[in-house]
């Protein structure tokens, strides 16, 4: 490989792994869904959040990002409806009621199943993932900046598949080691506590973003 295509490798690898490990609303709902579901489970956040990972680093590398980031409609669109899926998840996990995770220890101690499913945790990560506006504009400028025309679709096919598995192996990761017997038998006697910490961030970051797309939007 050329040596400049390893420094852009490096730069774009270092970039995305710094962001990764950012926490933000998908590493909320990822911890939230990894405390109280299995990890066949809660592994669907994980695939949800790395699959719309992977349709805007497609987009950005076709060149569909930049139309979509140069359209003030489509952005602040995207923004109120992330926004308002957040204060969704938010009123869901502050409406539940302690007793509603009075037999969440016991559950796990007898590997019982919630009542979620696979297919369900994915949807909450795509969603959450996919209507994020941050993960676009990040995808964007970090290619805009390191990939020129002078780098071959290969190259940035390679990089992409690259990026996808990451956040996938990553967020897999975060899931098997919360959602281990062990851990999750101590996490569960906090469950309920939890799950209104996570509740009141996702709702605060919620009506932040959808106050400041109406705000923008209004300029």
């Amino acid at each position: 490989m050329d040596i400049s295509l390893i420094g852009i490798f490096a730069t774009v690898a270092f970039a995305h792994f710094l962001a990764l490990i950012s926490p933000g609303p998908d590493f909320v709902i990822l911890v939230k869904s990894a405390v109280k579901n299995e990890s066949k489970k809660a592994i669907g956040v994980a695939l949800g959040i790395s699959i719309a990972n992977a349709l805007y680093i497609a987009l950005c590398l076709i060149g569909v990002g930049s139309l979509l980031a140069s359209s003030v409609y489509i952005m602040v669109g995207l923004k109120i409806a992330g926004g308002l899926f957040l204060i969704y998840l938010a009123i869901q996990a502050l409406r539940a009621k302690k007793s509603d995770y009075a037999g969440l220890s016991s559950q796990v101690n007898r590997g019982a199943h919630n009542e979620t499913t696979l297919f369900k945790e994915f949807i909450i990560g795509f969603m959450s993932a996919i209507l994020n506006p941050k993960n676009i504009l990040f995808y964007l400028s970090l290619f805009t900046v390191v990939l020129t025309k002078d780098v071959s679709l290969t190259f940035k096919i390679m990089l992409g598949i690259w990026m996808t598995s990451i956040v996938f192996i990553w967020d897999s990761a975060i899931v098997i080691f919360l959602s281990g017997d062990k851990v999750r038998s101590k996490f569960s006697k906090l469950a309920y506590y939890i799950d209104k910490v996570t509740g009141a961030i996702l709702g605060l970051v919620g009506f932040t973003i959808v106050k400041a797309a109406f705000t923008k939007s209004n300029v």
